[in-house]
C-alpha cells in the first residue's frame, strides 16, 4: 500500500528548502497570523523578519511569541524596510489592494491574503501591476495545499477515476463567527469569505466552468449581517457537474465536512478534519476506489498533515520556491483573478435569480 500511493504522498510534502529563504514581514497579527501563517514559517523552519498591525499590542504580542526581530509601527515602515524582500498580507479583503500595490511599488515580492478582492477591478489592477513588475505574487488560497484535497487532485491528474463526472463539497457547521469581528458586518460574507476556499479548488480542479447558479440565505438572529448559508452549482462543457454547499447554521453539534469526486473507473471520497473541531483540526480523511490502479475496494490514504498549520507552509514556500526559479506558484494573483471572478458570478446568481454564464 505504501507503494501505491508514494507518488501522491511524494507530491504533497510541504517544506520550505534554507536555499529559497529570503527576508519576510508580515503585514497583519491577527488571528489567521497567530494560529496558521506564523506557526506554519516556524514548523517549516523560516524565519520571519518583521512585523506590523494597526494593534500594536497584537504585533508585540506576535513578535515576542515567534521571535520576530523587528515590530514596526505601521504597514509603511515595514515596507520601506530594504531587507525585507517578501510581504506576508493578511488583512480583510477590503484593505489590501492598497497595501499590495504599495508593497510592489517598494520592490517586495507578496503573499497576498485571500480573498484577494472586493471587486474584479481591484484584482485586475493588482494583478497587472504585478506582470509590470515582474515581482511574484501568490495568492494564499492554501486548501489546494490541504493534503487531502492536493492527494485527490493527485490522483485525478494521474487518471486513477478516469473521466470526472462530478465533484461535490458539503460543510454544515456551527460556525464560530464572533472569531473574526472585521466580518460581521459584511453585506457579502459566505461565499467571498469561506466557501471560495471550496470554489477555488473547484477552480484547480476543473478550470473555468461554463454556467454557475447560486442560492442563499441567512437565519433569524444570526451575528453577521451576510449570508451564512449557500448552495452553488457549476456547469462544466467537459460535462462535469460541480456542487458546493455550505451551512454555517448547524446546531445538531455534528459539524461535517465532506468531499466526493466521482469519474469513469472510480471514486474519490473525503473529509476536510479542520472543520470538525475548529480551530484545532485534524487530519483530513481520505479513500480511493479506482478500477485503473486497480484498488481492492476503498482504500484510505494516509494523511499525516492538517489544513492549519501545514498547508500554509505550502503557499509561502510556492511563492519562495518561484523566487528561486525552482517551481511555479500553484496560486498566482494572475490565476486567482478568475476566482474572485467567479465569486462576483456567484453573487450576481444570488441577487437575479438565475444562471450565470461565464
Amino acid at each position: 500500500m505504501i507503494d501505491l500511493f508514494s507518488d501522491i504522498s511524494a507530491g504533497c510534502e510541504l517544506t520550505i528548502p534554507i536555499a529559497h529563504h529570503k527576508v519576510v514581514g508580515v503585514i497583519g497579527a491577527g488571528g489567521i497570523v497567530t494560529g496558521a501563517h506564523l506557526p506554519a514559517y516556524r514548523k517549516a523552519g523560516l524565519p520571519v523578519h518583521a512585523i506590523t498591525d494597526i494593534d500594536s499590542e497584537k504585533a508585540q504580542s506576535a513578535a515576542e511569541e515567534f521571535n520576530i526581530t523587528r515590530v514596526y509601527s505601521s504597514a509603511k515602515e515595514l515596507l520601506a524596510d530594504p531587507d525585507i524582500e517578501v510581504v506576508d498580507i493578511a488583512v480583510p479583503a477590503a484593505e489590501q489592494p492598497a497595501l499590495l500595490l504599495a508593497a510592489l511599488e517598494a520592490g517586495k515580492h507578496v503573499l497576498a491574503q485571500k480573498p484577494l478582492s472586493t471587486t474584479v477591478e481591484d484584482a485586475l489592477d493588482m494583478a497587472a501591476k504585478a506582470q509590470e513588475t515582474g515581482l511574484h505574487v501568490g495568492v494564499n488560497q492554501q486548501l489546494r495545499f490541504d493534503e487531502g484535497i492536493a492527494a485527490a487532485h493527485r490522483m485525478v491528474d494521474l487518471g486513477w477515476i478516469g473521466k470526472v463526472s462530478g465533484f461535490s463539497i458539503t460543510v454544515n457547521l456551527d460556525t464560530p463567527w464572533h472569531l473574526w469581528d472585521w466580518a460581521l458586518s459584511m453585506p457579502r460574507l459566505e461565499v467571498l469569505v469561506h466557501s471560495i476556499h471550496y470554489h477555488d479548488v473547484v477552480r484547480w480542479f476543473f478550470g473555468e466552468p461554463s454556467k454557475v447558479f447560486a442560492v442563499a440565505g441567512r437565519t433569524d438572529g444570526q451575528a453577521p449581517v451576510g449570508e451564512t448559508r449557500t448552495a452553488s452549482t457549476y456547469l462544466y462543457d467537459s460535462g462535469v457537474v460541480a456542487l458546493v454547499h455550505a451551512n454555517h447554521v448547524n446546531h445538531g453539534g455534528d459539524n461535517t465536512a465532506e468531499f466526493r469526486i466521482d469519474g469513469s473507473e472510480g471514486s474519490i471520497r473525503g473529509t476536510l478534519g479542520l472543520l470538525y473541531d475548529y480551530p484545532d483540526g485534524r487530519c483530513d480523511t481520505l479513500e480511493v476506489k479506482s478500477n485503473v490502479v486497480p484498488t481492492d475496494g476503498w482504500v484510505p490514504y494516509p494523511v499525516t498533515q492538517r489544513w492549519i498549520p501545514d498547508a500554509f507552509i505550502g503557499t509561502m514556500g510556492s511563492v519562495l520556491a518561484a523566487i528561486a526559479g525552482e517551481g511555479e506558484i500553484r496560486s498566482p494573483i494572475s490565476d486567482n483573478v478568475n476566482t474572485i471572478r467567479l465569486i462576483h458570478a456567484l453573487y450576481q446568481s444570488i441577487e437575479t435569480g438565475s444562471a450565470v454564464e461565464l
